[in-house]
Protein backbone atom coordinates (compact mmCIF):
# COMPACT_ATOMS: atom_id res chain seq x y z
CA UNK A 1 0.00 0.00 0.00
CA UNK A 2 1.37 3.49 -0.75
CA UNK A 3 1.05 4.88 2.50
CA UNK A 4 3.21 1.82 3.86
CA UNK A 5 6.09 2.68 1.54
CA UNK A 6 5.77 6.19 2.40
CA UNK A 7 6.23 4.94 6.21
CA UNK A 8 9.08 2.89 5.31
CA UNK A 9 10.69 5.57 3.13
CA UNK A 10 10.28 7.88 6.34
CA UNK A 11 12.25 5.20 8.81
CA UNK A 12 15.02 4.52 6.08
CA UNK A 13 15.57 8.17 6.33
CA UNK A 14 15.71 8.45 9.57
CA UNK A 15 17.84 5.55 10.72
CA UNK A 16 20.33 6.83 8.37
CA UNK A 17 20.15 10.51 9.82
CA UNK A 18 20.86 8.25 13.21
CA UNK A 19 23.90 6.24 11.92
CA UNK A 20 25.21 9.41 10.99
CA UNK A 21 25.25 11.28 14.31
CA UNK A 22 26.30 7.63 16.24
CA UNK A 23 29.76 7.52 13.78
CA UNK A 24 30.37 11.21 14.86
CA UNK A 25 30.64 10.19 18.58
CA UNK A 26 32.16 6.35 17.66
CA UNK A 27 34.97 8.31 16.32
CA UNK A 28 35.37 11.16 18.82
CA UNK A 29 35.21 8.68 21.61
CA UNK A 30 38.39 6.77 19.38
CA UNK A 31 40.59 9.99 19.05
CA UNK A 32 40.13 9.98 23.10
CA UNK A 33 41.57 6.46 23.33
CA UNK A 34 44.16 7.36 21.33
CA UNK A 35 45.28 10.19 22.91
CA UNK A 36 45.30 8.38 26.49
CA UNK A 37 47.33 5.96 24.61
CA UNK A 38 49.62 8.66 23.66
CA UNK A 39 50.18 9.65 26.82
CA UNK A 40 48.43 11.46 29.87
CA UNK A 41 50.30 14.79 29.23
CA UNK A 42 50.06 14.91 25.74
CA UNK A 43 46.10 13.94 26.02
CA UNK A 44 45.02 16.50 29.00
CA UNK A 45 46.51 19.39 26.51
CA UNK A 46 44.52 17.85 23.47
CA UNK A 47 41.70 17.19 25.85
CA UNK A 48 41.57 20.70 26.88
CA UNK A 49 41.84 22.12 23.34
CA UNK A 50 39.04 20.09 22.16
CA UNK A 51 36.40 20.81 25.73
CA UNK A 52 34.61 23.55 24.08
CA UNK A 53 34.14 21.05 20.92
CA UNK A 54 32.97 18.56 23.11
CA UNK A 55 30.76 21.23 25.00
CA UNK A 56 29.57 22.61 22.26
CA UNK A 57 28.10 19.45 20.64
CA UNK A 58 26.53 17.90 23.90
CA UNK A 59 24.59 21.32 24.15
CA UNK A 60 24.19 21.49 20.38
CA UNK A 61 22.61 17.75 20.19
CA UNK A 62 21.42 16.50 23.73
CA UNK A 63 20.71 19.68 25.52
CA UNK A 64 19.05 22.47 22.83
CA UNK A 65 16.33 23.48 23.17
CA UNK A 66 13.13 21.65 22.64
CA UNK A 67 11.94 22.43 18.93
CA UNK A 68 15.81 23.21 17.25
CA UNK A 69 17.45 20.36 19.11
CA UNK A 70 19.15 18.48 16.15
CA UNK A 71 18.42 15.32 17.54
CA UNK A 72 14.77 15.91 18.59
CA UNK A 73 13.68 17.45 15.45
CA UNK A 74 16.24 16.43 12.72
CA UNK A 75 13.12 14.09 11.13
CA UNK A 76 10.47 17.11 12.24
CA UNK A 77 9.04 19.81 10.30
CA UNK A 78 10.37 23.29 11.95
CA UNK A 79 9.17 26.89 12.06
CA UNK A 80 10.08 29.47 14.60
CA UNK A 81 7.06 31.65 13.31
CA UNK A 82 4.31 31.40 10.96
CA UNK A 83 4.93 30.78 7.28
CA UNK A 84 2.81 32.58 4.39
CA UNK A 85 2.13 30.66 1.32
CA UNK A 86 1.39 32.51 -2.06
CA UNK A 87 -2.35 32.29 -2.76
CA UNK A 88 -3.66 31.07 0.19
CA UNK A 89 -4.59 34.00 2.62
CA UNK A 90 -4.53 34.09 6.56
CA UNK A 91 -8.27 34.03 7.34
CA UNK A 92 -9.16 35.81 10.52
CA UNK A 93 -11.96 33.60 11.05
CA UNK A 94 -9.69 30.61 11.70
CA UNK A 95 -8.18 29.98 14.72
CA UNK A 96 -5.13 28.80 12.83
CA UNK A 97 -3.81 26.15 10.43
CA UNK A 98 -0.89 24.15 9.36
CA UNK A 99 0.48 22.12 6.15
CA UNK A 100 3.69 20.12 6.70
CA UNK A 101 5.96 18.56 3.77
CA UNK A 102 6.39 15.03 5.75
CA UNK A 103 9.27 14.06 2.21
CA UNK A 104 11.58 16.99 2.98
CA UNK A 105 10.20 17.88 6.71
CA UNK A 106 9.25 21.17 5.87
CA UNK A 107 6.22 24.09 7.18
CA UNK A 108 4.66 24.89 3.94
CA UNK A 109 2.09 26.85 5.81
CA UNK A 110 1.70 28.08 9.35
CA UNK A 111 -0.73 30.65 10.97
CA UNK A 112 -0.94 31.17 14.39
CA UNK A 113 1.32 27.60 14.54
CA UNK A 114 1.47 28.53 18.27
CA UNK A 115 -1.27 30.39 19.92
CA UNK A 116 -3.37 28.65 22.08
CA UNK A 117 -6.90 26.59 20.52
CA UNK A 118 -9.58 24.20 21.85
CA UNK A 119 -9.03 20.87 20.16
CA UNK A 120 -12.79 19.87 20.56
CA UNK A 121 -11.87 15.79 19.41
CA UNK A 122 -8.78 16.45 17.94
CA UNK A 123 -7.59 14.83 21.03
CA UNK A 124 -9.02 11.40 20.33
CA UNK A 125 -5.20 11.30 18.09
CA UNK A 126 -3.60 11.37 21.20
CA UNK A 127 -5.80 8.76 23.10
CA UNK A 128 -5.25 6.55 20.05
CA UNK A 129 -1.72 6.66 20.27
CA UNK A 130 -1.57 5.84 23.86
CA UNK A 131 -3.62 2.76 22.85
CA UNK A 132 -1.50 1.67 20.48
CA UNK A 133 1.93 2.16 22.69
CA UNK A 134 0.61 0.88 25.45
CA UNK A 135 -2.25 -1.34 25.03
CA UNK A 136 -2.82 -4.90 23.58
CA UNK A 137 -5.15 -4.30 20.36
CA UNK A 138 -6.75 -7.93 21.20
CA UNK A 139 -7.72 -7.05 24.81
CA UNK A 140 -11.21 -7.74 25.35
CA UNK A 141 -12.63 -4.78 27.16
CA UNK A 142 -16.04 -4.39 29.27
CA UNK A 143 -17.17 -0.75 29.00
CA UNK A 144 -18.03 1.05 32.49
CA UNK A 145 -21.33 3.05 33.10
CA UNK A 146 -18.86 5.77 33.27
CA UNK A 147 -17.98 5.56 29.70
CA UNK A 148 -21.48 5.58 28.50
CA UNK A 149 -22.76 8.78 30.69
CA UNK A 150 -23.03 11.19 27.94
CA UNK A 151 -25.77 13.67 26.51
CA UNK A 152 -27.78 13.04 23.45
CA UNK A 153 -25.83 15.48 21.56
CA UNK A 154 -22.49 14.16 22.12
CA UNK A 155 -20.83 12.07 19.68
CA UNK A 156 -20.52 8.14 20.74
CA UNK A 157 -20.30 5.16 19.57
CA UNK A 158 -23.70 3.29 20.86
CA UNK A 159 -21.77 1.35 23.81
CA UNK A 160 -23.94 0.23 26.23
CA UNK A 161 -22.76 -0.19 29.96
CA UNK A 162 -21.50 -4.17 30.40
CA UNK A 163 -20.68 -4.16 26.36
CA UNK A 164 -17.14 -6.41 25.60
CA UNK A 165 -15.41 -5.72 22.47
CA UNK A 166 -11.93 -5.36 21.88
CA UNK A 167 -9.55 -2.94 22.01
CA UNK A 168 -8.86 -2.62 18.20
CA UNK A 169 -12.64 -2.21 17.70
CA UNK A 170 -12.33 0.89 20.35
CA UNK A 171 -9.72 2.47 18.77
CA UNK A 172 -11.70 2.19 15.60
CA UNK A 173 -14.65 3.51 17.24
CA UNK A 174 -12.50 6.57 18.46
CA UNK A 175 -10.82 7.56 15.30
CA UNK A 176 -13.59 6.95 12.61
CA UNK A 177 -16.68 7.84 14.67
CA UNK A 178 -15.32 10.06 17.08
CA UNK A 179 -16.62 8.15 19.74
CA UNK A 180 -16.82 9.77 23.22
CA UNK A 181 -17.63 6.45 25.02
CA UNK A 182 -14.47 4.76 23.27
CA UNK A 183 -12.02 7.43 24.46
CA UNK A 184 -13.33 6.49 28.23
CA UNK A 185 -13.51 2.75 27.67
CA UNK A 186 -9.99 3.27 26.41
CA UNK A 187 -8.12 5.17 29.20
CA UNK A 188 -10.17 3.11 31.59
CA UNK A 189 -8.93 -0.22 30.63
CA UNK A 190 -5.05 1.05 29.78
CA UNK A 191 -4.57 3.41 33.13
CA UNK A 192 -7.40 2.13 35.66
CA UNK A 193 -8.67 5.53 35.32
CA UNK A 194 -9.66 8.35 33.07
CA UNK A 195 -7.43 10.63 35.64
CA UNK A 196 -4.63 8.08 35.44
CA UNK A 197 -5.29 8.32 31.57
CA UNK A 198 -4.99 11.97 31.58
CA UNK A 199 -1.92 11.99 33.64
CA UNK A 200 -0.30 10.01 30.99
CA UNK A 201 -1.89 11.59 28.08
CA UNK A 202 0.52 15.27 29.38
CA UNK A 203 3.36 12.83 29.71
CA UNK A 204 3.27 11.75 26.31
CA UNK A 205 2.43 14.94 24.72
CA UNK A 206 5.16 16.70 26.70
CA UNK A 207 8.16 13.42 25.33
CA UNK A 208 6.60 14.63 21.85
CA UNK A 209 7.65 18.48 21.96
CA UNK A 210 3.99 19.14 22.69
CA UNK A 211 4.33 21.47 25.53
CA UNK A 212 2.13 24.22 24.45
CA UNK A 213 -0.75 21.33 25.36
CA UNK A 214 -2.66 20.66 28.46
CA UNK A 215 -5.29 17.70 28.17
CA UNK A 216 -7.64 16.91 31.24
CA UNK A 217 -10.40 14.28 29.33
CA UNK A 218 -9.52 11.50 26.60
CA UNK A 219 -11.98 12.42 24.40
CA UNK A 220 -11.79 16.59 24.17
CA UNK A 221 -15.43 17.73 25.27
CA UNK A 222 -14.78 21.79 26.21
CA UNK A 223 -12.88 22.64 29.50
CA UNK A 224 -11.26 25.98 29.79
CA UNK A 225 -8.05 24.04 30.65
CA UNK A 226 -7.73 21.64 27.62
CA UNK A 227 -5.98 23.46 24.70
CA UNK A 228 -3.22 22.34 22.55
CA UNK A 229 -1.73 24.44 19.24
CA UNK A 230 -1.92 23.96 15.33
CA UNK A 231 1.69 22.46 15.47
CA UNK A 232 1.16 20.63 18.60
CA UNK A 233 -1.38 18.52 16.92
CA UNK A 234 0.58 18.29 13.81
CA UNK A 235 3.28 16.76 16.68
CA UNK A 236 1.08 14.27 17.78
CA UNK A 237 -0.37 13.49 14.68
CA UNK A 238 3.07 12.91 13.11
CA UNK A 239 3.76 10.57 15.99
CA UNK A 240 0.85 8.49 15.36
CA UNK A 241 1.66 8.24 12.04
CA UNK A 242 4.65 6.33 12.73
CA UNK A 243 2.85 3.25 13.86
CA UNK A 244 1.47 1.48 10.73
CA UNK A 245 -1.78 0.23 12.42
CA UNK A 246 -2.94 3.79 13.00
CA UNK A 247 -2.56 4.46 9.68
CA UNK A 248 -4.61 1.20 8.63
CA UNK A 249 -7.12 2.59 11.16
CA UNK A 250 -7.72 6.03 9.72
CA UNK A 251 -7.91 4.89 5.96
CA UNK A 252 -10.95 2.05 6.72
CA UNK A 253 -14.19 3.03 5.57
CA UNK A 254 -16.34 1.82 6.62
CA UNK A 255 -15.04 -0.90 9.99
CA UNK A 256 -17.36 -3.15 11.72
CA UNK A 257 -17.45 -3.57 15.22
CA UNK A 258 -18.81 -7.05 16.92
CA UNK A 259 -20.11 -6.33 20.30
CA UNK A 260 -21.15 -8.33 22.90
CA UNK A 261 -23.62 -7.22 25.09
CA UNK A 262 -24.16 -7.20 28.65
CA UNK A 263 -26.49 -10.46 28.46
CA UNK A 264 -24.71 -12.20 26.03
CA UNK A 265 -26.06 -10.93 22.64
CA UNK A 266 -23.54 -9.82 19.97
CA UNK A 267 -24.65 -6.99 17.59
CA UNK A 268 -22.63 -5.17 15.33
CA UNK A 269 -21.79 -1.29 14.87
CA UNK A 270 -20.38 -0.07 11.50
CA UNK A 271 -18.71 3.48 11.82
CA UNK A 272 -17.44 5.54 8.38
CA UNK A 273 -15.14 8.49 8.80
CA UNK A 274 -16.35 11.52 10.72
CA UNK A 275 -14.03 13.88 8.02
CA UNK A 276 -16.51 15.06 5.13
CA UNK A 277 -13.59 13.25 2.42
CA UNK A 278 -14.38 9.64 4.15
CA UNK A 279 -18.08 10.40 4.10
CA UNK A 280 -18.35 11.65 0.84
CA UNK A 281 -19.54 15.09 1.74
CA UNK A 282 -16.46 16.67 0.00
CA UNK A 283 -13.98 15.90 -2.55
CA UNK A 284 -10.66 17.04 -2.31
CA UNK A 285 -8.98 18.89 -5.94
CA UNK A 286 -7.82 16.05 -8.10
CA UNK A 287 -3.92 15.25 -7.77
CA UNK A 288 -5.07 15.02 -3.73
CA UNK A 289 -5.45 11.86 -1.81
CA UNK A 290 -6.91 11.82 1.60
CA UNK A 291 -5.84 9.18 3.78
CA UNK A 292 -7.40 9.63 6.86
CA UNK A 293 -7.49 11.96 9.82
CA UNK A 294 -9.77 13.39 12.74
CA UNK A 295 -12.22 16.05 12.96
CA UNK A 296 -13.25 17.61 16.00
CA UNK A 297 -16.26 20.37 16.55
CA UNK A 298 -17.52 22.15 19.95
CA UNK A 299 -18.41 26.05 20.28
CA UNK A 300 -15.49 27.34 21.51
CA UNK A 301 -13.13 25.65 19.02
CA UNK A 302 -15.08 26.00 16.04
CA UNK A 303 -14.57 22.93 13.47
CA UNK A 304 -11.43 21.59 13.18
CA UNK A 305 -10.07 18.60 10.94
CA UNK A 306 -6.40 17.65 10.54
CA UNK A 307 -5.66 14.98 7.87
CA UNK A 308 -2.98 12.49 5.90
CA UNK A 309 -2.91 12.65 2.70
CA UNK A 310 -0.73 12.74 -0.32
CA UNK A 311 -0.28 14.15 -3.89
CA UNK A 312 -0.28 12.36 -7.14
CA UNK A 313 3.58 11.61 -6.72
CA UNK A 314 3.02 9.90 -3.47
CA UNK A 315 4.59 12.71 -1.33
CA UNK A 316 3.48 12.71 2.22
CA UNK A 317 1.79 15.62 3.89
CA UNK A 318 -0.18 16.76 7.35
CA UNK A 319 -2.72 19.13 6.71
CA UNK A 320 -4.53 21.17 10.04
CA UNK A 321 -7.48 23.75 10.05
CA UNK A 322 -8.85 24.99 13.17
CA UNK A 323 -11.10 27.00 14.34
CA UNK A 324 -13.84 27.49 10.86
CA UNK A 325 -17.36 28.59 11.36
CA UNK A 326 -18.77 25.68 9.89
CA UNK A 327 -18.21 22.46 8.13
CA UNK A 328 -18.67 24.08 4.59
CA UNK A 329 -15.96 26.88 5.39
CA UNK A 330 -13.73 24.24 7.14
CA UNK A 331 -13.40 21.73 3.78
CA UNK A 332 -13.52 25.46 1.36
CA UNK A 333 -10.81 26.43 3.27
CA UNK A 334 -8.57 22.36 3.29
CA UNK A 335 -9.10 22.60 -0.40
CA UNK A 336 -7.78 25.95 -1.20
CA UNK A 337 -4.65 24.75 1.40
CA UNK A 338 -3.83 22.02 -0.76
CA UNK A 339 -4.44 23.88 -3.84
CA UNK A 340 -2.03 26.25 -3.02
CA UNK A 341 0.32 24.23 -0.65
CA UNK A 342 0.54 21.07 -2.76
CA UNK A 343 -0.67 21.55 -6.38
CA UNK A 344 0.54 24.90 -7.33
CA UNK A 345 4.36 23.31 -6.91
CA UNK A 346 4.18 20.10 -8.26
CA UNK A 347 5.95 19.90 -11.59
CA UNK A 348 3.39 19.26 -13.64
CA UNK A 349 1.61 22.88 -12.51
CA UNK A 350 5.14 24.55 -13.00
CA UNK A 351 5.55 23.50 -16.58
CA UNK A 352 2.01 24.08 -17.56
Amino acid sequence: MKCTNNYNRRRRRRRKRRRSHAYKVVGLLLCLVLLLGAGTAAAVFLLSQNENNIEKYESRVYTGSLYQGELFAQDLCVASEDVPLEGFEDDTALHGAGLFNLEDDTVVYGYHLYDRLYPASTTKILTAYIALKYGNMDDQVTVSANATDFNWDESVCGLQTGDTLTMYDLVCGLLLHSGNDAAVAIAEHISGSVDAFVELMNSEAAALGATGSHFVNPHGLHDDNHYTTAYDLYLIFNACLEDERFVEIISLNPYTATITGADGTTRTETWIPSHFYGSGDAQAPEGIRVIGGKTGTTSKAGNCVILYDEDADGTPYISVIMGAEDKTILYEEMNQLFTAGILAVLPSAEAG
